[in-house]
């Protein structure tokens, strides 16, 4: 196995994890709301992620609330249903500050939107920790989350390997307004111009992280383009879409694709043949790093400013191997 990077996340998380499904398609929490720092009762955490219904989301969601058995906490996970839901995400992030929490744990699908929100929780003395999408402010305590620009970087190394530097290639993204959607994107054409320049790279396309708008792009892509030797596919959801159009186009074998996260629709992929491989990262120990974070925060102890929570390249060679089945989350 290639070991590619790895954080301070714990990476002894069984190889497979029994996830709560939200079968309703509205967002969910867990816990219970309303234990304050100065309640005298378990300080409460209140937890605002991007979206809730990928298998990524279940798995952070999981990563907090083993954490928060163990230090004593209590919290709430939740997220908008889809990850393009800005407003609603803002919503939620007004509602969490007037249950009054300990401290906040917060993933931006905008980077500058939440501003005044977090200036509000500053205002109040309520630390914030950003994980997997960082802030553009200095509020937040820490960041937990992966080294999204390196990440995509060594996936853009594989791309070109596999394509032979030559031919053409496209770039979808789930958003432009996150963190995670800029770095993968940057990270990724900056890894191509580094290793094949040679290499025509198609200008991005953003498919909100919903698999079936994702699936219209890329057939789009494939479509107008008759010499694509590849796609890079920046997160579970528009993995999932640019592998429904690779099957229907009937181009399976012919493109190479190469994703991001590792739910069960890119294992299976990769498995069958489908997708090349993929970067993972390692959603359960973000979500134990979010609340360690805090709690040590509470307890006025000092945190790094990023905590690199670590990824892994995963192809059908080494996805087997234990390191790699202790952070795939189908």
């Amino acid at each position: 196995m290639r070991k590619i990077s790895i954080g301070l996340a714990a990476l002894g998380v069984a190889a497979s994890l029994t996830l709560a499904a939200c079968s309703s398609g509205t967002p969910a929490a867990s816990g219970t709301a309303g234990g304050t720092a100065s309640s005298g009762e378990k300080p409460y955490i209140a937890i605002v992620s991007k979206g809730f219904q990928h298998q990524f989301w279940q798995a952070v969601k999981k990563g907090a609330e083993q954490q928060a058995a163990k230090d004593g906490v209590t919290i709430t996970f939740e997220g908008p249903a889809t990850e393009a839901e800005v407003e609603a995400q803002m919503n939620m992030l007004t509602a969490a500050l007037a249950k009054k929490p300990a401290a906040l744990g917060f993933a931006a699908l905008d980077s500058k939107a939440a501003a005044p929100v977090l200036q509000q929780f500053k205002d109040a003395n309520i630390p914030v920790v950003a994980f997997d999408s960082g802030v553009d402010s200095d509020i937040p305590v820490t960041t937990a989350a992966t080294d999204n620009k390196a990440a995509a970087g060594e996936a853009a190394k594989h791309m070109c390997e596999l394509i032979g530097g030559a031919g053409t290639v496209g770039v979808m993204v789930h958003d432009q307004t996150s963190r995670t959607g800029q770095d993968r994107r940057d990270g990724f054409l900056d890894g191509m111009k580094a290793n094949c320049p040679s290499v025509k790279v198609l200008d991005p396309q953003y498919g909100k992280g919903d698999p079936n708008v994702s699936a219209d792009i890329a057939s789009s892509i494939i479509e107008a383009n008759p010499d694509l030797k590849g796609i890079f596919l920046a997160n579970e959801g528009t993995a999932i879409g640019g592998i429904k159009a690779t099957k229907e186009k009937n181009m399976v074998g012919k493109i190479v694709l190469i994703g991001f996260d590792s739910g069960k629709d890119q294992i299976d992929a990769i498995n069958d043949g489908t997708m090349a491989g993929a970067i993972t990262q390692n959603p359960v120990g973000i979500g134990e790093q979010v609340v360690a974070a805090a709690v040590k925060t509470l307890h006025g102890e000092t945190v790094p400013k990023v905590i690199d929570t670590g990824y892994y390249w995963y192809d059908k060679t080494n996805i087997n191997d234990a390191k790699i089945q202790a952070v795939l989350y189908q």
